[in-house]
């Protein structure tokens, strides 16, 4: 599962970061700057080759997290070596405009391939549970809300609401501008009716630790219900049948599927008294599951198939899902900015500061759900690294268009020395931002061990 992570994790990144240089590339290119590498990776060049009027060298470097592109820049090179040069396509040379479009085009970039792959997913259709509710708590902020078990959320704030993720979103939200959120909900008996939660109710830490607990809700699981009954397995010789709905095991109610695996799998090799309503009429069934290996230990199986739970898909047509991928991408980046923000003002916990380790588990396990999750996964990354590079930090993307509009109201650059002085700064604050990252991730995977 690790490798497998990481796997996708760096296919992830090598996307993004292509698409983030390939921003600063075009935009140098159509400002006319000379570029000289345009390299995936960092570190040592492993393959290189040259194209173009200009021989550009673009390259595969060693270690394949980052990558840069490299431009003729009097600051980084020799007079001499830049006396063989086209001065006049040299960075430092260009206006200052020119050198903010180039810089601002590499999070650009990352907000344009957000938008695309958003909009694609939008226009292709989106495969999301439906928005029906199970409460976790009776005395949760969901039940006080007047939420029941089975009722499906059709409306979140004037908005119609489409799938699950929606609905976390609008809570997300709704949390970090303590605000209070309306609801319309339908019952399992199909009649709609208003509710509220009041402000305050969901705190921004809690949602991240544990969502469901947080809200007192989570998604409603589908009932235990065999879909198919494999040839020759156990169910099959205990006369199961495709529609069977599990009532209970051994006495044991079986709410939903998820109690109908634990318990199935818990008893491996075990005689059981399986309780289905079958077309209306109560069955009780003796089954033994199979035993089966699954890492060093053994499980059981009744080998059948279980029906899916309730979906739905989301489609639009090509304007509303270019509307609607330029919308999600916008608020995904207001939502980064809100959490940076009440991270800074002490709001928000420092946990909520991730790294590496944990957008690989993310990676993973978005890549096993299938394609439309690991797309949503990269255009949400790629949206974080956007913002992340535009913040005025010395060093980032952010902190260069910073230099250049003080350069425009003092009529005249920075100095190096003062360029080079908030450089170090910048440096400092990163490697300090990632230190913390780190220790967040270690932490995280110290307290699954634990638990």
């Amino acid at each position: 599962m690790f490798l497998y992570s990481v796997f996708h994790f760096l296919i992830a990144i090598s996307i993004l970061v292509a698409i983030h240089e390939l921003g600063h590339y075009l935009a140098a290119r159509w400002c006319g700057v000379k570029m000289i590498r345009f390299s995936l990776g960092m570190g040592k060049v492993l393959w290189s080759r040259k194209f173009g009027k200009d021989q550009t060298e673009w390259a595969i470097s060693m270690l394949p997290i980052g990558g840069y592109v490299s431009m003729l820049d009097g600051r980084s090179m020799s007079a001499e070596e830049l006396s063989g040069h086209d001065l006049s396509r040299e960075f430092t040379r260009q206006s200052v405009w020119k050198r903010m479009l180039i810089v601002a085009a590499g999070p650009a970039a990352n907000f344009l391939l957000a938008i695309l792959l958003f909009t694609g997913l939008f226009f292709s259709g989106i495969t999301e549970p439906v928005p029906r509710i199970a409460l976790t708590s009776e005395t949760g902020v969901a039940a006080a809300a007047g939420f029941k078990t089975g009722d499906i959320i059709r409306n979140v704030d004037g908005h119609e609401l489409h799938g699950w993720s929606q609905l976390a979103d609008a809570i997300v939200n709704a949390a970090l501008e303590r605000r209070a959120i309306d609801f319309e909900v339908e019952s399992e008996l199909q009649v709609r009716r208003s509710a509220s939660i009041p402000a305050g109710a969901f705190k921004l830490e809690d949602l991240e630790k544990d969502f469901s607990q947080a809200t007192g809700m989570t998604l409603a699981k589908p009932a235990a219900v065999i879909h198919e009954v494999m040839p020759d397995g156990p169910a099959a010789k205990s006369g199961f049948l495709a529609g069977d709905r599990i009532q209970f095991i051994d006495g044991k109610a079986v709410p939903d599927v998820t109690v109908f695996v634990d318990l199935i799998g818990r008893s491996a090799g075990q005689k059981l008294e399986i309780g289905v309503l079958r077309n209306g009429q109560a069955l009780v069934l003796p089954a033994t599951p199979a035993e089966e290996e699954r890492n060093g230990k053994l499980v059981g199986k009744l080998h059948v198939a279980l029906e899916p739970p309730e979906m739905t898909i989301v489609r639009f047509g090509a304007f509303e899902s270019l509307l609607r991928g330029v919308s999600k991408t916008w608020e995904g980046s207001i939502l980064n900015l809100k959490l940076l923000w009440k991270i800074v003002t002490g709001e928000a916990s420092i946990k909520n500061v991730t790294g590496p380790v944990t957008i690989a588990e993310y990676a993973g396990k978005a890549a096993k759900v299938g394609i439309e999750s690991f797309i949503s996964l990269l255009a949400a990354i790629s949206i974080g690294l956007g913002v992340m590079n535009l913040l005025p930090v010395p060093v980032l993307d952010g902190g260069y268009l910073l230099y250049y509009s003080l350069e425009i109201l003092r009529g005249k650059a920075l100095s190096d020395l003062t360029t080079q002085r908030l450089q170090q700064v910048g440096i400092a604050l990163l490697v300090m931002l990632m230190a913390l990252a780190f220790f967040n991730d270690i932490a995280r995977q110290y307290v699954k061990i634990a638990g």
